[in-house]
């Protein structure tokens, strides 16, 4: 079975940075054409889940929301089978509980969809002065 496992979440003041890892088990980022594409997401109170970011394990290729390019970078370790979102310049509203997902990614010229298949269980990022 594919898992995967979500942490370094905290609490950060504004215009600080985290460094979230997803560890992913159960596939390998070197054999890529069996690994499924990893994905961020976020989901704060009261509000749906939205999409961050993704890595095509394919190719390494990064694929961003428009309003999360600039202070949000994706990037993977092949030799940890991990995969990072790096946040920098937090704000309040960044605070939520972040998921990373491993599914089946599709793009069409600059667009893109990551279609979940398996999930990691979140990790809490808070903004408070």
């Amino acid at each position: 079975d594919v898992q995967l496992q979500a942490s370094g979440g905290g609490l950060v003041q504004p215009g600080g940075s985290l460094k979230l890892s997803c560890t992913v088990s159960g596939f390998t980022f070197d054999a890529p054409f069996d690994a499924p594409t990893i994905g961020w997401f976020r989901q704060a109170p009261g509000k749906e889940r939205e999409r961050i970011s993704c890595i095509n394990n394919l190719d390494g290729k990064t694929y961003y929301e428009d309003s999360m390019k600039g202070r949000f970078t994706i990037s993977r370790v092949v030799a940890n089978n991990t995969v990072y979102l790096e946040i920098n310049g937090l704000k309040f509203e960044d605070a939520a509980v972040y998921y990373c997902a491993a599914g089946t990614l599709s793009t069409f010229s600059s667009s893109w969809y990551l279609r979940p298949m398996y999930w990691g269980q979140g990790t809490q990022v808070t903004v408070s002065s």
